[in-house]
């Protein structure tokens, strides 16, 4: 018999990436249709769910530090704990007073099957399938609290870079069908979905698994005429092809030109010592390809000052290239230890205080770059999604299709609309924020 969970109340709480944040959203309707009900403000949860991230030390420390205080704070709550962390070190994780459930990363949506043991038996409950042996795509398409809408439409990774955990943490890598994929969208559509996020671990190797190919499955989405926007989250520079951009640049109606590409390294020593597929050449021929054929594309691009092999020589290197590239932002990390990966036997170490003074440096970069971008984009007119009214004020927040964060005049029932508006100027009371005014 099933136990009643009518009227139970649950708490989220998500580290991490967009995946990650998709496959919350997914518990979240799982559970809801079990009975249960999100927490709200001030009320005690009888559950908490707590998805993991494990991509640094620092990652993992975050997790740790979270499950304890949540035990802390409600020490009657059923504590779940699952995603990277959970996957990587179960253990750990089940060793800290108060985690009644942890489950690995193939696991995670199957949390209602796991309820009902811990209801039958109220004994701690771990279960984590070896990485290798993680081949079942398990699909994901939701909302949450968010006007965008995530769809899962890859996991796991076979690229195995030296100083990453996360083909450990997500197994191997796996699509979904394109029929499956386009009937999410079709259904997030009726849901009220204006814009949709693609998300995976190596998203580009979409259907190396299974005999499709990515730019298929953005031309079929492509053809879902009520969502008005996609978007493609991180992308490897060597996957994100010419074909792939002329297409999105040329006859794509609703794939936007906002592209995230990690670097990693501008040195290509550093690059063949991470086994990156791709050195900094093609790397500039993407961004100028992009440049070329999307002059107003917003280019994030993610970097890790002070990895084992970055002498102060290949540091500098790295430095000149990342600063002569004509990218938007720059997502900067500093070089974290990960157990059991090869870079640990590379050598070259770079020491603690000198990988924070790198990504200093390259934040001031970033800074300088986001700046130089929002002070091309004034005077432009572009759409905005709007998201959100600004707390305590008579303004609202959006975000433009090309990925800037515009805040204008407040309108009744604007939220999850698309309007347009002419940027007038940059925002001095908000970082990274530009001034729009309504001409629609």
């Amino acid at each position: 018999m099933t136990p009643d969970y009518d009227g139970r109340k649950v708490a989220y709480f998500t580290l991490g990436c967009k995946l990650n944040f998709a496959e919350t959203s997914t518990i979240g309707r799982m559970l809801r249709e079990r009975g249960y009900r999100r927490v709200e403000p001030f009320e005690v949860p009888d559950m908490c769910v707590i998805n993991t991230c494990s991509v640094t030390e620092t990652a993992d420390k975050k997790g740790r530090s979270l499950i304890r205080r949540l035990v802390n704070k409600w020490p009657d709550a059923t504590i779940v704990v699952t995603g990277c962390y959970a996957q990587l070190k179960p253990a750990e994780v089940s060793g800290i007073e108060g985690v009644d459930i942890v489950l690995g990363s193939n696991e995670k949506l199957r949390l209602t099957e796991y309820l009902d043991r811990w209801e039958a038996e109220h004994r701690v409950i771990v279960d984590t399938t070896p990485s290798l042996d993680i081949r079942s795509f398990r699909p994901s398409c939701e909302r949450g609290d968010r006007t965008r809408w995530w769809l899962k439409v890859q996991d796991g990774c076979d690229y195995f870079c030296t100083y990453c955990t996360i083909p450990f943490a997500r197994g191997r890598s796996r699509s979904g069908d394109i029929d499956s994929l386009v009937s999410q969208a079709r259904d997030a559509e009726a849901g009220g979905a204006r814009e949709i996020v693609l998300t995976g671990v190596n998203i580009g190797e979409f259907g190396r698994d299974n005999g499709q190919d990515f730019l298929t499955l953005l031309k079929r989405l492509d053809e879902v005429e009520g969502i008005a926007r996609y978007r493609i989250s991180s992308i490897e520079p060597n996957l994100l092809t010419d074909e792939i951009l002329e297409w999105i640049a040329t006859e794509s109606r609703a794939f936007k030109h906002h592209f995230h590409i990690p670097l990693q390294s501008g040195s290509d020593h550093v690059l063949r010592l991470m086994n990156r597929r791709y050195d900094t050449a093609l790397f500039r021929h993407k961004v100028e390809r992009i440049r070329q054929l999307m002059a107003d594309a917003f280019i994030g691009v993610d970097v890790i000052a002070g990895a084992r092999g970055e002498t102060a020589e290949e540091w500098e290197k790295s430095r000149e290239f990342i600063q002569s590239l004509d990218v938007t932002r720059l997502h900067v990390f500093p070089y974290s230890e990960r157990p059991g990966t090869k870079a640990l036997l590379l050598g070259d170490i770079v020491e603690n205080g000198e990988r924070h003074r790198r990504v200093s440096v390259l934040t001031a970069v970033s800074d300088d770059k986001v700046r130089d971008f929002m002070r091309r984009s004034v005077g432009q007119v572009r759409d905005v999604l709007w998201e959100h009214r600004v707390n305590g004020t008579d303004m609202m927040s959006g975000l433009t299709d090309n990925y800037l964060r515009v805040i204008a005049p407040y309108r009744e029932g604007a939220v999850n609309t698309i309007s347009t508006v002419r940027i007038v100027d940059m925002d001095s009371d908000r970082a990274e924020t530009v001034l729009g005014q309504h001409i629609d």
